[in-house]
């Protein structure tokens, strides 16, 4: 019997762990989506995003989920060294960055975040929604990639 998984599953599950306080924004994308495809990258890939959060370690630039976002985009079409660059890696990560720009009308976190008290819990969950619609657009449109979505349902049998 073959499990499936679905777009709303990997965006509460990267959620979960934002506002659990398990990860910060990228580290839960990084995280979730090394995950959905089976692991490829040891857990402590997660390590490698840990300095974005809050827009590049507190700078309120690059919004943290989408800098994650771009890094689990290379779990799936990044390169090794002496690799030529795949053709896949730049439309999708610009994508993902328009999606989140359009949808939000930044994506610079300070611009995000700005009208709220940092700590106060309005401003998390707004993060957490960020973060959790990050995972959710990675997810589907690595399920739309045939050789993609081919890996992630042999990783969730």
């Amino acid at each position: 019997m073959e499990k499936s998984i679905s777009v709303q599953e990997v965006r509460q599950q990267a959620e979960g762990y934002f506002q659990r306080g398990e990860f910060f924004c990228s580290e839960a994308v990084v995280h979730t989506i090394n995950e959905l495809l089976g692991w490829p990258f040891s857990e402590e890939v997660v390590k490698l995003a840990s300095a974005f959060p809050i827009g590049l370690g507190k700078a309120g630039c690059l919004c943290g989920a989408v800098s994650g976002g771009s890094m689990a985009l290379g779990m799936a079409y990044g390169r090794q060294h002496g690799e030529p660059m795949n053709e896949k890696m730049f439309p999708i990560s610009a994508a993902l960055h328009d999606h989140i720009k359009e949808m939000y009308k930044s994506t610079c976190c300070r611009v995000l975040v700005k009208g709220y008290d940092f700590t106060s819990p309005e401003r998390k969950a707004h993060c957490v929604a960020i973060t959790g619609e990050v995972a959710a657009w990675i997810a589907e449109k690595l399920l739309e990639d045939p050789e993609i979505a081919e890996k992630i349902q042999k990783a969730t049998v």
